[in-house]
């Protein structure tokens, strides 16, 4: 089908500029006048002759007639992209209309690709859901689902709220978890750099005087010295800065299986501190995710089946299955989930008092807060402990190479004044 490229003015008088697929430009007139704009400049576009996608853009019909899927998208973007939907939809705009408004705010990159494609599926016919379904990387299985319950409860822009405001929580989490792995990270890599410098460049100084001095070292200074050969010399500053990029290689190699996600995961959870928070962080986002799933009217076990797929930690996504399959055979939330015991039992006791009153999605929210209140608290601990901690370790290891390189000297000293 030809491209056309047209100019027109929108409802506010304010220039647009775009592309658009039609068989003639009568028809390119009347689609550009169907998304609420007024047509002044309509002309055929000519598709290059490469055999990638045509002149029309990334978002356009490949040279095999097949749209391209959008790619991944930015949590941020996705979520402003939501809100914005959903207060569109609210003001009683045509869902159409508004994700064209949505796209010609964008800037060029990949939600305005999405959006674009998103569109066109949508005027040729398809549901929103199924629309956004077309493009798993950028919209996931969590998003489409909470879309489709939206649009058949008639509720797509209470939906979207819930969604946009879920997304930024989670995204809030997640920022608050990472940022607390900033400070320890990089003090730690600002004393490795002073360790490795003084055992490059100051330790091997010592080792001419104390061949001198003709007596035999103190263990801790030879020790010392060895250390300090072995990494000037035999390249253990190699092993030393690539052991981290090894470590993070192996763990990608694990997590290829789900046996060595599970291994990986659990072993996460054993961790201390650190443990506690990843343990946290995880009940906080099934429990969320779930009772947002259920508050949009998702089926039980079509929600416990998209968390578990989007629960992000292998020991949670098997607990969420045996619960699902327990579930399916009559059996309640709460006795799975207290049989996996991977949460508290004051969650456990939670659900079961959910799964009683009939609210099920408030008592899931509600540990999804009090989850995150722990998080954020322990966050904060953790931050305030590893601070004189990590002062503390680097005190004790300049303090054993001052130490060790002291010892021979002082016993020079010693041997001196006695013979004297």
């Amino acid at each position: 089908m030809p491209t056309f490229t047209y100019e027109a003015m929108n409802s506010v008088g304010q220039p647009v500029k775009d592309v658009i697929d039609a068989a003639t430009s009568e028809e390119a007139v009347a689609k550009v006048r169907s998304m609420g704009f007024f047509p002044t400049k309509i002309k055929e576009k000519t598709a290059k002759r490469s055999g990638g996608a045509t002149a029309a853009g990334p978002a356009a019909a490949t040279a095999s007639g097949k749209k391209r899927t959008a790619g991944k998208v930015a949590t941020k973007l996705l979520c402003q992209f939501t809100r914005q939907l959903s207060t569109l939809i609210d003001a009683g705009l045509p869902i159409l209309r508004s994700l064209r408004i949505l796209e010609q705010q964008q800037k060029p990159g990949m939600l305005r690709v999405a959006i674009r494609v998103v569109a066109e599926d949508v005027e040729g016919g398809a549901t929103l859901s199924e629309a956004l379904g077309r493009h798993p990387k950028a919209f996931d299985r969590l998003y489409v689902n909470m879309v489709r319950a939206g649009e058949l409860g008639g509720v797509l822009d209470v939906i979207l709220q819930r969604l946009s405001d879920f997304m930024e929580k989670s995204q809030a989490l997640k920022r608050k978890v990472i940022g607390a792995m900033v400070y320890p990270v990089a003090v730690m890599t600002f004393a490795m750099a002073i360790v490795m410098f003084i055992m490059i460049y100051v330790v091997p100084s010592f080792e001419k005087i104390f061949s001198d001095m003709g007596e035999d070292l103190p263990g801790v200074t030879q020790m010392l010295l060895n250390a300090s050969f072995w990494i000037k010399r035999d390249f253990g500053w190699v092993v030393i800065i690539g052991s981290p990029f090894g470590f993070m290689f192996l763990l990608r190699l694990l997590k290829l299986s789900a046996a060595g996600r599970f291994l990986v995961d659990k072993s996460k959870l054993r961790i201390p501190i650190f443990g506690t928070i990843i343990a946290k962080t995880s009940i906080a986002r099934f429990a969320r995710t779930l009772g947002v799933l259920l508050t949009a009217g998702v089926p039980i076990l079509d929600a416990i089946q998209i968390t578990r797929d989007t629960s992000g930690n292998e020991v949670y996504s098997r607990a969420l299955g045996a619960v699902h399959d327990g579930i399916r055979e009559g059996e309640s939330f709460a006795d799975p989930l207290r049989a996996a015991r991977i949460v508290d039992p004051m969650v456990v006791n939670m659900i079961d008092v959910g799964e009683e009153t009939g609210e099920l999605d408030k008592m899931l929210n509600k540990v999804a807060d009090n989850y995150d209140e722990e998080v954020d608290t322990l966050v904060s601990a953790m931050v305030s402990l590893m601070e004189p901690i990590m002062v503390i370790t680097l005190g004790l290891i300049v303090g054993f190479i001052v130490i060790a390189l002291f010892m021979p000297m002082i016993s020079l000293l010693n041997s001196v004044s006695g013979g004297g």
